[in-house]
């Protein structure tokens, strides 16, 4: 039998490419071009045998989106992001019994760059190991023929539609009795990728997920024709019918908040029925919406089935996020019947580990508020929004996420796993990428807060080896903001300096916003090098820190010299920054103190008057952001302000829940994401502040500073979570001038604190199970 010419010059391609540093023990349709990658589904199935039960183990990789199946039962789906240099694959392990076996997995090769992975060329990698020993697995695979290809991108941000005619897949693929004996055999192919290495997270779960049926009725389709713009044609269909015959139905469904789902419905249709499910995460006009704000280009936050006909599961392979779900379902009405409903949500994290309450039930939700929202931004990675865009930024990984994550999860491999993914996606100059691993951008802000981001992962975990591992990347890093040091500053040329939404950076010629951010880096750099014993780059990085700082100090200098400081002139974030940083000196520090709290009283939504944040070009002087809270926040609580921090907490995140959202809204806007975890820092702050103890692992294993401040509130308790799963509980309580403060820990632990008997002095505690000892309030 004669083999297609492209067969033969495949393989002669691959043996070359062996030789070159191509990734080789992956697979690939054996159908049409090799190559051709745009928008293919396709399904593959191995078969195996066993003699007697056994402890299997599957390493499975892929591009783009793939969802596994053991014998017909979901096993997982994937893959963890990566970048192309640095591949993972995950590993799941289970026992199954003896006989026959089929692993199938459906791979949808997106061929675009998206937020979450890289455009790369398919490929499926799935090794199998029983008791430790590889088996061969018998492979057959079929091009999935019922998908529209390349009908229209969800967005510019995601892959594509999932616009599928069951009628034309095979039915029951997935399950160990089907016969594939007409079907091809994948060839072997190869990528340009590094060498595959564990991914580093927990497994992502898929669990059944809580919804209540928020409306039904019939309805009409009054637009267009069906690919036509089919987020138009969903939203204007008509669901009430007085005026037209009923075509089919509709049905809503809340789930509570904002999460990131695979409806998973068996319905009994008509053949060629149509089934759509949209996504939102608030409702526009009474209905759900299938278009995704700030998006940058049309949206289809939707999936459209033609049914086979009969009974019938619905389960869509690549998950949307929105807290609304609306099912239009076009066939004669008495002809449509809805059998099972259910909701897969796909997370990290399905319960906080640690947990604060207090006297004060407002405070109690709001912490809740931000937990809520990381949870649903949690999943292979802690992304910024898992509707709009499911991207890692750093500036949600490695700031508020990282700060929120240790105060309210044990696990933080998803934080690791960022830090690492911002560092492999370099620029070629060496700063480190502010998106990766997929659609990459580089912040030059962002950069350099990496660096600190690391040093705080190190003192609320103690992994001391991702400091050493991601040491060569911190200094080529700085090296590439020295490129663009100039006498004025960090020149703009560096990258995009996003201090925060609505920022308006001062005159001249650099932004002092960065130059700030950029200072800190370095004193984190002369850190990070101490703990390397690398005195000589030491001395280095307090060379460049001077440097820094003498430019600094030439623009705050002409304000803080005048007879009267011109705060204003400074800025909000520039007086906040600069605090942070020592550039305020001490005799000013009640007065700019002052001017932050006046700021931030005279913005939305303290002010109802004041502007709003309308949209990312509404930068303006008098706002206030949820993220930058995050930096002002705790320099207010170390100077005495805990107090108007709880009120501020109580009225800009009380506002949220007013307006009946359930996780943080991305600014102080409904017009933007409805969740965001970078909104949630009240979350990190009433953890650590208010129940009182603060990492600091990298002087020790469990060890900690004691640094309560309790405002007005007489009264919490909670629990923080330790890196090896377990918790510490502690409670306090106000009385006669003193705190009663108890620790209950499963583990020894070192807490630091002042000692109250002598002025200026440290003291030091050793706790094991149950302490209780008395501080005065503050």
């Amino acid at each position: 039998m004669k083999r297609p010419i492209y067969r033969i010059v495949w393989v002669l391609l691959s043996l070359f490419m062996v030789h070159q540093g191509y990734s080789q023990d992956l697979l690939w349709t054996n159908e049409g071009d090799p190559d051709g990658f745009v928008d293919r589904h396709v399904a593959f199935r191995g078969n195996f045998s066993l003699n007697e039960e056994t402890e299997i183990e599957v390493h499975i990789s892929g591009a783009s989106w793939y969802r596994v199946w053991l014998d017909g039962v979901q096993l997982t789906e994937g893959p963890d992001r990566y970048s192309p240099e640095f591949p993972t694959y995950q590993v799941r392990k289970l026992r199954i019994p003896a006989g026959d076996h089929i692993i199938a997995i459906q791979v949808h090769s997106e061929g675009v760059d998206t937020r979450m992975l890289q455009g790369i060329k398919p490929f499926l990698y799935c090794d199998l190991l029983a008791d430790g020993i590889k088996k061969k697995l018998g492979w057959k695979c079929l091009e999935l023929s019922g998908y529209a290809p390349q009908l229209r991108r969800v967005s510019a941000q995601f892959g594509w539609l999932e616009w599928c005619d069951t009628r034309l897949q095979p039915d029951g693929w997935i399950n160990a009795n089907f016969n594939d004996t007409d079907w091809g055999q994948p060839i072997p192919v190869s990528r340009k990728l590094g060498e595959f290495t564990p991914s580093l997270i927990s497994e992502v779960q898929n669990l059944a997920t809580s919804f209540e049926i928020a409306g039904s009725g019939p309805l009409a389709s009054y637009y267009g024709y069906e690919t036509d713009n089919p987020s138009a044609r969903f939203f204007l269909r008509d669901l009430e019918c007085k005026s037209v015959p009923p075509q089919g139905v509709w049905k809503r469904y809340d789930l509570g908040k904002i999460k990131l789902v695979s409806p998973q419905f068996i319905l009994d249709l008509p053949q060629g029925a149509m089934v759509e499910f949209a996504f939102c995460e608030a409702l526009q006009h009474n209905r759900v919406s299938p278009w995704i704000n700030l998006s940058v280009s049309d949206s289809y936050n939707m999936v459209h089935f033609k049914a086979r006909g009969g009974v019938q599961v619905f389960h869509p392979l690549t998950p949307k996020a929105g807290r609304f779900v609306e099912m239009h379902i076009i066939a004669p009405p008495d002809q449509i019947h809805v059998m099972e409903e259910q909701f897969l949500e796909r997370a990290y994290h399905m319960k906080a580990d640690g947990d604060f309450q207090s006297d004060d039930p407002l405070l109690n939700r709001i912490w809740q508020l931000g937990a809520e929202t990381y949870m649903s931004c949690a999943e292979d990675a802690l992304v910024d929004n898992p509707t709009r865009e499911r991207g890692q930024w750093m500036g949600d990984v490695g700031i508020v996420g990282l700060q929120i994550g240790a105060a309210t999860f044990s696990d933080l491999g998803i934080i690791k796993s960022g830090l690492k993914h911002f560092a492999q996606s370099a620029r070629e100059d060496g700063m480190v990428a502010g998106l990766a691993p997929g659609n990459i951008g580089y912040l030059s802000t962002f950069a350099a807060l990496w660096t600190n981001a690391n040093l705080y992962y190190w003192k609320s975990t103690g992994d001391r080896s991702l400091m050493v591992e991601l040491y060569p990347y911190a200094e080529n890093n700085i090296a590439a903001f020295e490129k663009y040091r100039t006498s004025d500053g960090i020149s703009e040329d560096a990258g995009w300096a996003f201090v925060d939404w609505g920022y308006v950076p001062n005159e001249g010629e650099t932004d002092m916003g960065l130059n700030l951010i950029y200072y800190d880096a370095l004193r984190a750099m002369i850190t990070w090098s101490q703990a390397m014993g690398k005195e000589s780059r030491v001395v280095y990085y307090r060379d460049l820190a001077h440097q820094m700082k003498t430019i600094i100090e030439s623009y705050y200098a002409p304000y803080l010299q005048a007879s009267e400081v011109n705060w204003v002139g400074i800025g909000y974030h520039r007086t906040v920054l600069g605090m942070r940083n020592g550039f305020i000196p001490g005799e000013l520090t009640e007065e700019a103190i002052n001017y932050i709290k006046q700021h931030m009283l005279n913005c939305f939504p303290n002010n109802e008057n004041a502007p709003r944040l309308s949209d990312p070009a509404a930068n303006n002087p008098q706002l206030i952001t949820p993220y930058f809270a995050h930096y002002a926040y705790p320099l207010l609580i170390e100077n005495g302000e805990m107090e108007f921090i709880l009120d501020q907490y109580k009225t800009c995140w009380g506002w949220m829940l007013d307006q009946g959202i359930t996780t943080c809204t991305e600014v102080f806007d409904t017009r933007w994401s409805h969740c965001h975890q970078w909104a949630g820092c009240p979350t990190w702050q009433l953890s650590r502040y208010g129940l009182g103890l603060h990492p600091a692992f990298d002087r020790a294993e469990n060890s900690f500073d004691l640094n309560l401040v309790t405002g007005y509130l007489e009264e919490a308790s909670g629990k923080v979570p330790l890196p090896d799963g377990q918790v510490i509980h502690m409670n306090w309580k106000k009385s006669g001038g003193q705190i009663k403060y108890t620790i209950d820990t499963p583990v020894k632990i070192e807490v630091y604190m002042d000692d109250p008997e002598k002025a200026g002095k440290v003291k030091k505690m050793t706790i094991k199970n149950t302490r209780t000892f008395h501080i005065p309030v503050e």
